[in-house]
């Protein structure tokens, strides 16, 4: 397995996924700048770190949408190509197109820099087994998960709601929604295979024990393993 790291003016935890991909799971890890117009070739996962690409101008992820390397991105997601965007990379997947949605300011207007708590809810090549919780933190103020009923019916009816914000003991509620998120969205699938997942919460910052747990590191182990699923041709 192979991967790349994009990066856009403002990207700042590029560190934490280029460590967590190439020293924790043992990925060979490629960095990409957001000028460059194709890939590495023979690569299996791209993933786009947080920050605050172009500072967040107009809307988050909007100016970076429109890179010239998002048009290899398409091309790669629309060929099966797993895909991971977390925080302003989720922001830059939904601008993009390649997950519906969009996400907006928090709704009590703060920023939120926390550990939290999400239930896997959706079954894919990124997240390990379902209902389990995952303590991963956050760092956003605009993280809210906003989409239109007819999305949001689809996102649930196709079980690609992937993660949910929620307690410690799994039960979702309003004061377990640190942003406002519909439904409690906190992660979504999309991708024909759902091989593209977007999500707020950092996994690469709770990924080795000196960040006080490892809980992250489980979503990159089970896409690793969804490579070397894909490339024997069994069952992931």
């Amino acid at each position: 397995m192979r991967a790349a790291v994009l990066i856009f003016p403002g990207t700042n935890a590029d560190a934490e996924m280029v460590r967590t991909l190439r020293d924790v799971v043992r990925v060979p890890t490629t960095v990409v700048w957001h000028t460059e117009r194709e890939l590495p070739a023979d690569i299996d996962l791209v993933a786009i770190p947080g920050g605050f690409s172009y500072g967040d101008y107009l809307r988050c992820g909007a100016l970076a949408a429109s890179s010239p390397i998002l048009g290899a991105l398409g091309r790669f997601a629309e060929q099966g190509g797993f895909v991971l965007g977390v925080c302003n990379g989720f922001q830059i997947l939904t601008e993009a197109g390649l997950l519906p949605g969009a996400l907006t300011r928090n709704a009590h207007l703060r920023f939120e820099c926390r550990d939290i708590h999400v239930r896997v809810d959706g079954v894919g090549p990124f997240t390990p087994e379902l209902g389990r919780v995952l303590r991963l933190p956050i760092a956003h103020a605009e993280g809210a998960y906003t989409a239109d009923e007819r999305t949001l019916g689809a996102l649930e009816r196709e079980g690609a709601v992937a993660l949910r914000y929620c307690d410690r003991a799994g039960k979702s509620s309003t004061a377990s929604n640190p942003n406002g998120s519909l439904r409690d969205i906190a992660g979504i699938y999309g991708g024909r295979a759902r091989n593209v997942l977007g999500l707020m919460p950092h996994p690469e910052r709770m990924s080795e024990p000196l960040h006080g747990g490892e809980d992250g590191r489980l979503l990159f182990q089970a896409v690793v393993k969804s490579v070397a699923s894909r490339s024997t041709g069994t069952a992931g």
